[in-house]
């Protein structure tokens, strides 16, 4: 009898684990029940599978407390398994508590030194601590373990260009680019270097080839655009710009950088109808706004007095 009780159990445990994991991408709610439903009828015999499976999917769902609670339980039951480490790392990363997600990563990489993303979120997570130099030496450490990571090489390019060791960044992004030519990514990032390099020509390319890759990225426009507006070419930062507000017409940077050129131009009520949008898409731009230099003659229409209400009287002074 019992054995019969047991067996009816396996079947029902392993008919909820495959009926959670067909709705694992369509409906992660239900998943969950099926798992949760998996994991009462396991009882005392724990399937470190299944709970990494429950951990990752409540991670998904952003409940991190109980996705903790199940690493936890993993680590119970095998105090060397790595992974419930990363995993915890993970949930420590997402809430800013980089210090905590270092520690549980360092744990994951004692336990395997051969942990690629174990290494490459550590160094993410000094990255977003300011700690630069800990930063380049994880994605290095990544780069041993996987020397072909695009990724990697295209962090450690924007971790350079901070710091301002432009050909170090530029050496990096290049071998990024020997792995994927066509992520829109290490374009733009190509260009900044080469902007920083005072070579605006090449700048220029690699931020078109940007925009051809991937349209709805904004920076790319407002980076060229910029690029445009240092050489005093208004019109054509004022045609990128433009064309990137097409594409992505909720990036209000795009409208008050269009304000900034359309300055340039003298289109001052232009300019104004570009600062209205834009505050109405980011009303946090008003005080940015309101201690721009740049804006000064729209500030003296009194289309804008209407609209933000500002006197005027330190201007025409």
């Amino acid at each position: 009898m019992r054995l019969g009780i047991m067996a009816d159990n396996n079947y029902r445990l392993s008919n909820y684990k495959i009926i959670a994991s067909q709705f694992r991408k369509s409906d992660p709610n239900k998943a969950i029940a099926f798992y949760e439903k998996a994991y009462s009828c396991a009882g005392e015999n724990k399937d470190i599978e299944l709970l990494f499976d429950m951990a990752l999917l409540y991670d998904e769902l952003d409940e991190d407390e109980k996705a903790e609670e199940k690493y936890y339980e993993i680590l119970d039951l095998v105090p060397t398994e790595e992974r419930a480490y990363y995993g915890l790392a993970i949930l420590q990363d997402k809430k800013g508590e980089y210090s905590k997600a270092i520690d549980f990563f360092q744990k994951a990489l004692e336990l395997n030194p051969q942990y690629h993303k174990a290494a490459f979120f550590m160094a993410n997570a000094y990255d977003q601590m300011g700690k630069k130099d800990k930063a380049i030496e994880y994605y290095k450490k990544a780069l041993e373990i996987d020397e072909n990571d695009f990724w990697t090489y295209v962090n450690l390019g924007a971790i350079y260009e901070e710091i301002d060791e432009n050909h170090q960044a530029l050496n990096m992004l290049e071998k990024a680019m020997t792995l994927d030519f066509k992520h829109y990514m290490v374009h733009f990032n190509m260009g900044v270097i080469h902007g920083k390099l005072g070579k605006i020509k090449e700048a220029e390319i690699y931020y078109r080839n940007s925009i051809a890759i991937n349209p709805q990225y904004p920076y790319s426009y407002l980076n060229l655009a910029v690029l445009h507006k240092e050489q005093k070419e208004y019109i054509k930062a004022k045609e990128v710009i433009s064309e990137g507000i097409k594409n992505v017409p909720e990036a209000s940077f795009l409208y008050y950088n269009r304000a900034c050129i359309l300055v340039h131009l003298q289109e001052l009520d232009e300019a104004l109808d570009d600062l209205l949008q834009a505050t109405k898409l980011s009303p946090g731009l008003i005080k940015y706004m309101e201690e721009d230099e740049e804006l000064d003659k729209v500030k003296k229409l009194s289309g804008y007095q209407k609209f933000f209400g500002k006197s005027n009287e330190a201007l025409e002074k």
